[in-house]
């Protein structure tokens, strides 16, 4: 049994590329020769972190040959703080041997705040951490200190190694990249949803269950800083049922969805906007194959709003869960770049929809985004939401069919361009299915120029509406729910992306 106190005396600044990160002194344990299998040594260290401390904390641990397994566990206050101030919260993983590198081979798990204790062995782990061998060296715990109270955060941590000969690693197996499909086609899906690999509350089973139920085509997995999960996903995988693998790159200035990289691709998260460093990040979802797509980019959370900008972004989620103000922001916000975009003639970036399910009562599926792809595989998928094929529906229940039709019999459907001369009349025509009472409007570059009637209580309706290019560049839908009073809009039903109409 050992026993540490860090104090701030004792702490050293060490920084790696842009960011600053404390590493305080390290934690040492007796060899581990003569050991017997299954003996334990426990060591206990205390500290605390001041207001205004770095993102990250690293404790050093000396970890000799022979161990078995290394287990974790903490706690730190949380003393009563004034309205308006932030408390306490501290989040914690784990690095091994090959050290805290940004970016490097080095990292084992990251649990956020979801648990108070984890373990790592070569045949098993806490979900959220990867098994492994635990080879000697220095391993790394590493603090999150997310928010921390004017009086400090206080914290303890008991670190158990256990020796013995290590377990027989598993071999990981991934979920297929293609379903059965139906050829070209629309298909449904949810690329944000959090298992309890990082702090859901549900099984990957559980999950897959729930994404057939709300009708879904394809979801993607999304655990917080973390790619444990992908080597639990193949079992829940089937020819109904696309399963493609990421992570939710959570950072102190935003979150962004990796969807759909390559199984096994670890993206880092510790940098801010200020460091310099997330195009890097960037790239690598992208020489993983997978998209980058900001997250609830003005979520009122602590460290949610996105900072980063949109330049090496694939799509951005401009719905996320139930449709609240700050997706009501983000809308707006993202209408506004589609201005931009048309101004100066330059690429545009489409909208996107997920649940961000985490436990019940998340729904998995609301909202869900509808893709228009060659066929049920993680590529074609993939390139429908890069080109905007696709739109996002509060549910199974809506259906859309958004088109705009030229003078000659033309045609152009949602995120594609009809190619016609300026003053060509186009005809704009909107069929909707299950979104009884809802209004639907017309969104152009110009703003709102159409609000239809309510459709009827069968949710069924056609809106038609005549326009030229050059009266409107692009025009998209919208279809709201009834609101009460006042002049705000109900909230969405559904949301397509435009259709741009003349010569670019």
């Amino acid at each position: 049994m050992g026993e540490d106190t860090h104090g701030i005396g004792r702490r050293a600044l060490f920084v790696t590329g842009a960011a600053a990160a404390l590493t305080l002194g390290p934690v040492s344990f007796a060899a581990a020769d003569g050991q017997d299998p299954g003996n334990q040594q426990t060591a206990t260290v205390r500290g605390t972190l001041p207001p205004g401390c770095p993102d990250f904390v690293y404790v050093p641990v000396e970890v000799p040959a022979g161990v078995r397994e290394i287990k974790v566990s903490y706690t730190y206050d949380r003393p009563s703080v004034p309205a308006g101030t932030t408390g306490n919260a501290l989040d914690i993983g784990i690095f091994d041997q090959h050290g805290t590198t940004l970016g490097g081979r080095g990292f084992r798990g990251w649990s956020g705040g979801a648990r108070t204790e984890f373990f790592v062995r070569a045949d098993d782990a806490t979900p959220g951490y990867l098994p492994g061998p635990v080879d000697a060296g220095t391993w790394y715990i590493a603090l999150g200190p997310y928010t921390v109270a004017p009086q400090g955060l206080a914290y303890e941590l008991t670190i158990t190694l256990t020796h013995g000969e290590p377990g027989i690693p598993v071999r990981p197996v991934y979920p297929p990249s293609r379903a059965k499909g139906r050829g070209r086609a629309w298909y449904r899906g949810d690329c944000h949803l959090h298992s309890w690999y990082s702090d859901g509350r549900r099984t990957p089973a559980e999950i897959a269950a729930l994404a057939r139920a709300a009708g879904l085509d394809f979801i993607n997995s999304s655990d917080h800083n973390t790619h444990s999960s992908h080597a639990h996903w193949a079992d829940q995988a089937g020819d109904d049922l696309l399963i493609m693998l990421g992570e939710e790159i959570t950072t102190r200035n935003g979150h962004v969805v990796a969807l759909g990289t390559e199984p096994g691709t670890f993206v880092d998260w510790r940098y801010r906007a200020r460091d310099n460093r997330f195009g890097r990040f960037a790239r690598q979802i992208h020489q993983a194959g997978g998209l980058v797509v900001p997250a609830h980019p003005h979520a009122t959370c602590v460290g949610c709003a996105w900072k980063f900008g949109f330049g090496e972004a694939d799509a951005v989620e401009v719905w996320n869960g139930p449709y609240t103000p700050d997706d009501e922001v983000a809308l707006s916000a993202w209408d506004a770049a589609l201005v931009a975009s048309v101004r100066d003639n330059r690429e545009w970036l489409p909208a996107m929809g997920n649940s961000d399910a985490h436990r019940d009562p998340d729904t998995v599926g609301m909202p869900q985004t509808v893709v228009l792809a060659d066929d049920l595989t993680r590529e074609a998928i993939q390139a429908g939401l890069r080109a905007g094929r696709s739109y996002v529906a509060e549910s199974k229940n809506v259906t859309l069919a958004f088109t705009a039709t030229g003078g000659r019999g033309e045609q152009a459907g949602i995120g594609e361009r009809l190619a016609v001369a300026p003053d060509t009349p186009v005809t704009v025509r909107l069929e909707a299915s299950g979104a009884p009472r809802c209004t639907v409007r017309l969104v152009t570059d110009e703003g709102v120029l159409l609000t239809g009637d309510p459709l009827p209580v069968t949710g069924a309706g056609v809106v038609e509406w005549r326009t030229t290019p050059s009266y409107a560049a692009y025009v998209r839908a919208e279809l709201r729910h009834e609101t009460a009073a006042g002049p705000l809009p109900g909230a969405l039903a559904a949301l397509t992306n435009p259709i741009f109409l003349g010569h670019r």
